[in-house]
This record gives C-alpha cells, structure tokens and sequence, in this order.
C-alpha cells in the first residue's frame, strides 16, 4: 500500500498555514494569539516553509508578504521579513480600490447600457431589435445618420436582429465588427480575444484586413493582435446557457472558467500560478451559486483554497 502520510502532513501544515494567514490579515491578533502564532512558526522550519508558501501564492510581492508577516523573533535569518505599516497598507488598498474605481468609471461614462455582477437583462434598441446582456456587460451605441452601430465594451450580449438590408447592423469590440442583417449571434469579449457564435442565419466578421463568414452553429475569435480565425463547429445552446441561468463547460482552462464565473462573483478569485490555471475544467455549474461552482472546481481537480472571507479566496495545489 502506498504510504500517505508525508502528503497528509504536508497538506495540513499548508491548511495550517493559510489559516494563520488569514487570521493575521483579517486584523489584529491577542497577545495569546500571536504568541501561539509564534509558537506554532518557529517550533519546525517545516512550518516556516509551509507559510512561506502561502505568501508566494500571490507571486512573491513583497509589500504583501510584509503585510502579512508581524515583527517577530524567529529563526529566520534577520531581514527577512519587515514591518508593514497600517498607513502603506491603507495607501496600497486605496490605489487598488481607485484603480477599479476609475476602470469602473471609464465604462460608465462610455456606456448606454450596462449590467452589474450576477445582473441579466434584455433591452430593445431604437430599430426594434433586442440585445440580451450577461452579467457585468456594457453597450454603447450609435444610431446617428441612419447608422446601426453597437459597441460591445465589455461581457457579453446575444442580439437579435430586426432585417433592414439599407442598414446594416454591426457590434464592434476591440479588434474588429461583425455585422449581420436579420440574424441572432453571441459576442463575449475580453481585452485579449472576442468569440462570436452565430445562432441564425450568418455574420461576416472583419479584423485584421481578414473577413470570415460564420453560419448558423459556427465560431469564429479575433483579438487586438489575432486576424478573425476561420470558422469552426460550436454549441450554440451551450454558449448561449447564461441566458437559462448556467454556464457549460467543455474542456476550457480554470482560468477561462474563473473569469466566466467572475461575472456573478462579487469577489476576486486569484489562481496561484499558471499551470494551475491553464488545467481543464468540464461542467454545468449554476451560474447565480458561483460559490458553489468553484467548491465543486476545487474538489474535481484537487486544488485547495484560502479563503478571506467569500471576497477574496486563492486557488493553489
């Protein structure tokens, strides 16, 4: 029988090791705590290591690794951890927080119709057809001179489209349009590539100088630095399952996933490095229970979690 135990011990210094962590980030500790804090560090460098861990699964940054780490005396070399003062963790929050702010801001101001965290809703544009938006989802549009012209700022919309061969209706997004008459297709964008699916009849996509045609059940993708790909063979119903309250998954990475689910989140789930993000993931989770899609995540590929609060929550292995 294959021995257990080291892997067993492992995992519970690092579960012992995230808890102290939260624990001394969520505020100040009692004496008591802080010394069975210190206890528990410097009785086995193994422990040490295990909380050395914790902190690099934020990428090593330093101002966060002195956050978390008080001014104690261990066995550590001297220097290597520092005091983080309550005003630099104040500044730090505050440039993070206006940082969102002002990303926040940019797509108001930009935006004609936007959609919240875990928020669905369909609007009727003034040629009478309809854009339906996923969560967290910003349009602005341009009616002007006759023009049928939509911006896809962010998210995701499934359009149906009223026929009107004057005037073609086209949804642009960073890196290109796609323009139909008289069909209904799904854009999903992000600031790095943009996946258009086509549920009726066909769209002609344009980026980078290249034009696709995509039909009925067909995908295409382009970016700000990737040319419209040639059409291939999609889901539609699958793609489409945000509008029935679910998110198909089929064999896409964690990392595509956290940010799907990240549209009904209101948190921030960070993933602890890249091979852990780029691992598959297949599934139907509810979309309106993300927390519960990403325990179930978490169980099937065996990762591990802290947790500060239901805000804040790291993936590891």
């Amino acid at each position: 029988m294959r021995d257990i135990a080291p892997d067993a011990s492992k995992r519970e210094r690092r579960d012992a090791a995230g808890d102290w962590w939260v624990r001394l980030d969520a505020g100040a500790l009692s004496p008591s705590e802080l010394a069975a804090f210190r206890a528990w560090l410097t009785s086995d460098p193994a422990n040490e290591a295990a909380f050395e861990e914790v902190c690099d699964l934020w990428g090593a940054s330093e101002q966060l690794r002195r956050r978390l780490l008080p001014p104690i005396a261990h066995s550590s070399p001297p220097g290597r951890y520092h005091k983080w003062t309550r005003p630099a963790a104040a500044l730090a929050t505050a440039l993070l927080a206006l940082s969102l702010v002002f990303d926040n801001l940019s797509l108001l101001w930009r935006a004609d119709v936007r959609t919240g965290k875990g928020e669905i809703t369909t609007v009727t544009l003034p040629d009478g057809s309809r854009a339906h938006l996923n969560a967290d989802s910003a349009l602005s549009l341009d009616y002007a001179g006759g023009r049928r012209r939509i911006a896809l700022l962010a998210g995701e919309a499934w359009f149906e489209v009223e026929k009107d061969p004057s005037r073609p209706f086209t949804v642009e997004t960073i890196g290109g349009t796609i323009t139909a008459r008289g069909t209904a297709f799904d854009v999903s964008t992000n600031r790095a590539r943009t996946e258009v699916t086509v549920t009726e009849h066909s769209v002609e996509v344009e980026s980078k100088g290249r034009a696709v045609i995509v039909e009925v059940g067909q995908q295409t993708a382009f970016g700000p630095d990737l040319p419209a790909l040639a059409p291939y063979s999609a889901d539609p119903d699958g793609v489409t399952a945000w509008r029935r309250g679910k998110l198909i998954v089929k064999d896409q990475s964690l990392g595509e996933v956290i940010d799907a689910l990240g549209r009904y989140h209101h948190g921030l789930v960070v993933i602890a490095g890249r091979t852990i993000r780029d691992r598959r993931v297949s599934g139907v989770f509810q979309a309106d229970h993300p927390l519960d899609a990403l325990k179930t995540i978490e169980k099937s590929l065996g990762l591990r979690a802290v947790r500060l609060t239901d805000y804040l929550i790291v993936l590891y292995s």
